[in-house]
């Protein structure tokens, strides 16, 4: 029974039909006389001989030559392993082995033999089995928050003890570790591990592979993923791909899953019972622990972590940026009427075209920058944070709106000073609007007519009508309008029609 492995027992076969005996079979097979003869009567029985054998698996040989080893054969027929395994690793699953088993095979099998023979399918279904992984240098950083957390950061002004949460990575080849701790896992700080982490290695991988966490994935989909906007612009910043692992992979990410539980024996182990006064304080510790850690030798290959990183990880590095990414929070908002859309207590401008349409604000320490649907900026602000609660550019208005704006925005002297680009004359007639009026904000809108008319007719016309109208003395909007529409400061003043006569004429009214 010790040599009844598959190709001990074709050997067996072949030799057996190749006409030796059963002392040359057992001297070739290095096994004794009895099991040679054993082997050939139960083949003879069961009709098996060395070609049918060539067909067949360990296990059909075995059991059809050794029956009574595998015991009674179940007469309840497998369940649809397919379907179930799928259910099993469906990200919305609400369900377990022992729930399925208990809904619908509790009667029929026990839930030992449910399990077992669910392993078993998954063996010859190659689902057990792992694809060996090479790493190319400096290709991938895998990133990820370690799942512990330690109690270890006074807060100095308050002496509460904050936790500290820690991000890491592992680089290529080398899965040499960075670590960083923060107070908290959101989006900023998310981020900023990451910046840290490659002004850490000095250099820029390809692609970057993060868990599905919400800080990295909107939408965790298989094939088309949709990546946090806040990463999708640091990717961008840096050149590299973000591609997240499957869902419930762990594998996929196995260098910094195992790199995560080296570092929570040899640094979370190391750090816990110390107290530190700031997360300042406690990055520092962490960064020198690193250090003293990977550089010691590898168990099951040549080298280090930092030397191998040195030598093939670093060189196939990318360089960095000229200046780090400044983390940028994103925030979508739709467009309203009034084509403001708000942030923090303000209000930022956006074209009105818009209206309607959704924007994205990216909202950065001192700039807030407006992206339409397409990802195009359409507008950029100074962050407010005192002063007028609306932002508002000019341009953004619709033509009426900004007339109206121009006009509320002028005073007595904003009139005088644009008159004066104009002419002395013009100058004269402003001024004496102005004065003339008890309350100056009364000739606002005739000074306003007067002026735009440079617009329509220029500015050595005006100048010549306002000429014209302080020698009639009629200085106002409607004598200036009337020169410049019949074109009395050119001289070419239309010839009057003479008024036809009737009984209502007295004299001669062109005398």
């Amino acid at each position: 029974m010790r040599c009844t492995e598959k190709m001990r027992i074709m050997e067996i076969l072949r030799l057996w039909e190749m006409g030796l005996t059963q002392r040359e079979i057992a001297e070739s097979v290095k096994c004794g006389k009895s099991t040679v003869g054993e082997i050939q009567h139960r083949c003879t029985e069961a009709g098996l001989n060395y070609d049918h054998a060539t067909t067949m698996t360990n296990n059909e040989i075995r059991e059809l030559l050794y029956p009574d080893s595998f015991g009674k054969k179940s007469s309840v027929p497998d369940p649809p392993w397919e379907g179930i395994h799928k259910v099993l690793q469906s990200r919305d699953n609400r369900k377990n082995m022992r729930y399925i088993w208990e809904q619908d095979y509790a009667s029929s099998m026990s839930y030992s033999q449910f399990c077992r023979r669910y392993k078993d399918w998954k063996d010859e279904a190659g689902k057990n089995v792992v694809m060996s992984i090479n790493r190319e240098p400096g290709r991938e950083l895998f990133v990820d928050w370690v799942g512990d957390t330690l109690d270890c950061v006074v807060d100095e002004s308050t002496g509460e003890l904050l936790t500290a949460h820690f991000f890491i990575t592992t680089l290529g080849d080398s899965s040499y570790p960075f670590v960083e701790a923060f107070p908290d896992e959101k989006a900023d700080k998310w981020i900023k591990g990451h910046v840290d982490a490659l002004g850490w290695y000095g250099g820029v991988p390809k692609i970057i592979v993060p868990d599905n966490t919400k800080t990295a994935v909107t939408s965790a989909r298989y094939y088309d993923p949709e990546i946090n906007k806040a990463y999708w612009s640091f990717a961008q910043h840096y050149a590299v791909a973000v591609v997240p692992a499957r869902i419930r992979k762990p594998r996929d990410k196995g260098s910094v899953e195992s790199g995560v539980g080296w570092l929570e024996i040899w640094l979370l182990e190391w750090l816990r019972g110390q107290v530190f006064y700031s997360f300042r304080e406690l990055n520092a510790a962490i960064k020198k622990r690193v250090r003293q850690l990977a550089a010691k030798p590898f168990q099951k290959r040549q080298g280090s972590r930092e030397s191998v990183f040195l030598e093939i990880d670093k060189p196939a590095l990318r360089p960095l940026p000229a200046q780090p990414y400044e983390f940028a929070e994103f925030i979508d908002r739709r467009v309203p009427d009034n084509y403001h859309v708000a942030w923090d207590g303000f209000y930022y401008s956006v074209p009105y075209t818009l209206y309607k349409q959704t924007v994205t604000l990216r909202i950065s320490g001192n700039v807030i920058e407006i992206l339409d649907e397409n990802g195009d900026r359409v507008a950029t602000h100074e962050h407010r944070y005192s002063g007028s609660r609306y932002v508002t550019i000019l341009e953004h208005m619709p033509p009426n709106h900004q007339h109206q704006v121009k006009f509320n925005g002028f005073d007595g002297r904003r009139y005088s000073d644009w008159a004066q680009k104009i002419g002395e004359n013009t100058t004269a007639v402003i001024d004496r609007l102005l004065k003339q009026q008890a309350v100056e904000e009364q000739a606002y809108r005739s000074c306003m007519g007067i002026l735009q008319m440079s617009q329509t007719y220029g500015n050595e016309r005006l100048e010549a009508a306002c000429a014209m109208a302080l020698g009639m003395h009629a200085a106002n909007y409607t004598t200036i309008r009337n020169i410049l529409k019949n074109g009395r400061d050119t001289g070419s003043v239309p010839s009057a029609k003479p008024t036809p006569e009737h009984e209502n004429l007295r004299g001669n009214v062109w005398q």
